[in-house]
C-alpha cells in the first residue's frame, strides 16, 4: 500500500507537470506540432529503454489494425486535451477528463463483450450530471474548451478499451512503440498539411521535452501503482490531482478557483468509485 501511494504520487505530479508544460508550449506550437515532437522524443525513449531491457524483440505487426484504431483514438483525445488547456482553467479540464473511466464502463459492453448493467447505467447518468455541473453550459454561448475537454475523455476511453484488448496478447514495449511511431506520423501529416511546421524555440524546447517525459512517466507510475494495489484503492488517489492542478493554475497562470468544478468533479469521482468497487467485488467473486 505505501509503495502504491508513492507511485501514484509520481503519476499525479507527472500528469500535472504535463498540463503546465502543455500550456507553456501553446504560445508557439499548435497541438499537432506538439504531438509530433512529443511522439518523436517518446519513440527515442522507448527504443533506448527497450534496448537496455532487451524487449525490442517483442515488437511485432500482430493486431496492426487495432494499433491504428487505438492510436487514432488516443491522438484525437490528446489533441483535444492540449487544445482545451489553452481555453479553460486547468482544473476544469482535469475534472472533465475524470469522466474517461465512465465512458469506458459505458462502451465496454459493445467492444469487450461485457454486460451493460443497471449500475453502469447509473454511473453514466451520475457522470453526465457531473459534466453539466463542471461545464454549466450556456446553450446560447457554449464554451468550446469544455466541449473539447469532454471529447478528450471519450478519445482516452476508446484508447483504454483498445489497450485492454491488446494487452491480452502483446507487451507494453510493443504497444508503446506503435503508440509513439504512429502518433509521430499522424502529427507530421496534420501539422504539415499546409507545408508549415514550426520548430520550437530554445525557450519552448524544454517544455516540449517535459511533456514527453512526463507523459511516459505518468503512465509508468500509474501502471506500477496498480501492480502494488487494487484499482479500487489506487484510482481514487488520482482525485488529488484536481486540487494540485487548481493551485498550479492559480499560481502560474492567474486562474480562479470555481467551487462548482470541485462539486461536479466529486460527483464524477463518486461515479467512478462505484464502478471500480463493483468491478473489484465481481473479480473477487470469480476467484
Amino acid at each position: 500500500m505505501p509503495l502504491a501511494a508513492l507511485w501514484m504520487a509520481g503519476a499525479i505530479v507527472s500528469f500535472s507537470a504535463m498540463a503546465v508544460a502543455g500550456r507553456n508550449v501553446s504560445v508557439e506550437l499548435d497541438t499537432f506540432e506538439l504531438m509530433t515532437y512529443r511522439s518523436i522524443i517518446s519513440l527515442v525513449l522507448v527504443l533506448v529503454i527497450g534496448g537496455f531491457a532487451g524487449t525490442l524483440g517483442e515488437i511485432s505487426t500482430r493486431n496492426f489494425g487495432l494499433h491504428v484504431i487505438r492510436n487514432l483514438s488516443h491522438f484525437t483525445g490528446q489533441n483535444l486535451w492540449f487544445a482545451a488547456i489553452t481555453m479553460i482553467p486547468l482544473a476544469q479540464v482535469v475534472a472533465l477528463e475524470f469522466t474517461s473511466p465512465i465512458w469506458v464502463a459505458l462502451l465496454a459492453p459493445f467492444f469487450l463483450a461485457e454486460r451493460l448493467t443497471p449500475l453502469r447505467i447509473l454511473v453514466a447518468l451520475l457522470g453526465f450530471c457531473g459534466i453539466l455541473i463542471v461545464a454549466r453550459p450556456d446553450l446560447s454561448n457554449i464554451e468550446i474548451g469544455s466541449v473539447l475537454a469532454a471529447g478528450s475523455a471519450i478519445g482516452f476511453a476508446g484508447s483504454a478499451i483498445a489497450t485492454k484488448i491488446l494487452t491480452r496478447h502483446q507487451s507494453i514495449t510493443c504497444i508503446l512503440f506503435w503508440l509513439a511511431l504512429m502518433q509521430a506520423c499522424f502529427g507530421l501529416v496534420m501539422a504539415g498539411w499546409d507545408g508549415l511546421i514550426t520548430w520550437p524555440s530554445v525557450q519552448v524546447m524544454p517544455w516540449v521535452v517535459l511533456v514527453s517525459f512526463a507523459g511516459l512517466g505518468a503512465h509508468f507510475c500509474l501502471t506500477t501503482a496498480l501492480a502494488h494495489a487494487p484499482a479500487v484503492i489506487v484510482m481514487p488517489m488520482d482525485f488529488a490531482r484536481l486540487p494540485l492542478v487548481a493551485m498550479l493554475g492559480i499560481v502560474l497562470f492567474g486562474e480562479s478557483i470555481d467551487l462548482w468544478v470541485f462539486i461536479g468533479a466529486a460527483i464524477i469521482f463518486g461515479a467512478n468509485y462505484l464502478n471500480i468497487a463493483a468491478e473489484a467485488r465481481r473479480n473477487k467473486a470469480l476467484t
